[in-house]
């Protein structure tokens, strides 16, 4: 433990697996104080007891980013639990794979409601509190979006949504010191893996287009770069968007 984020309070959300699993393990890894916030408690319970393991403190709230009140209860159990908050990570996101003629309303619905909206939730529960300290936030995107992969529809949408927001917020609340960045990452994760067995020859195809010729590690390659993005090295960025998907998406 090197202690960047010693001291702070970070709200991951969506972080029961994945690349938020190893957002909120990386963060523990610089001594911050993680709040694992999702709908299904056990998972984060787990991710929890790693937490803890690696000598930092942590608590699992159950939260439905759908919904608002649910997002306002986790943020007050935090402050209560912690006195503040300093950092939000926005993770949470349900994905639909299907091809744009294929994609229904409720793909679209289901898509936009768990990320987008989840997003807007967590960002207008937590400014108050993020006020106080200026804090940082960084939200979730997706390269598939950027890229515009098939089956990705909704979810693109959805992801694109995010990055606007993420735009919009860095410029009005930098008066406030809050800084507010997106990442786009590709990185093996539970669904990663099941689309590897399932579809082993595109699975292939993908990675061997990847310049540097593996898919990303949800806690070395992103977790650590979310680290610094809401610690003091990069204190004056805001509004970026970093790309970390080993060079697919920006050497084409």
């Amino acid at each position: 433990m090197t202690g960047r984020l010693a001291g702070r309070t970070v709200i991951v959300t969506g972080s029961g697996q994945g690349i938020g699993r190893g957002i909120a393990l990386a963060r523990a890894t610089e001594g911050a104080r993680a709040v694992l916030a999702g709908r299904t408690l056990t998972k984060f319970e787990k991710v929890a007891a790693e937490v803890a393991e690696r000598g930092a403190e942590a608590i699992a709230l159950e939260c439905d980013v759908t919904s608002r009140s649910s997002v306002d209860a986790m943020v007050a159990a935090t402050v209560e639990r912690f006195g503040g908050i300093d950092a939000l990570v926005n993770n949470a996101q349900d994905s639909v794979q299907r091809l744009l003629a294929d994609t229904t309303v409720d793909d679209v619905e289901r898509t936009w409601t768990t990320g987008t909206m989840g997003t807007f939730h967590c960002m207008q529960a937590c400014l108050p509190h993020l006020k106080e300290r200026g804090g940082s936030i960084v939200n979730l995107g997706s390269s598939s979006a950027l890229r515009g992969d098939a089956t990705f529809a909704a979810y693109a949408m959805a992801k694109e949504a995010i990055r606007a927001l993420t735009r919009v917020a860095a410029n009005e609340w930098g008066r406030f010191g809050i800084r507010v960045n997106s990442v786009c990452p590709a990185a093996m994760s539970p669904a990663a893996e099941e689309w590897q067995k399932q579809d082993p020859e595109r699975f292939a195809r993908v990675v061997k287009s990847i310049p540097l010729g593996r898919f990303g590690d949800a806690e070395t390659d992103i977790g650590r770069a979310v680290v610094t993005l809401v610690g003091d090295d990069l204190s004056y960025l805001t509004g970026a968007n970093l790309v970390l998907e080993g060079g697919r998406v920006l050497l084409p």
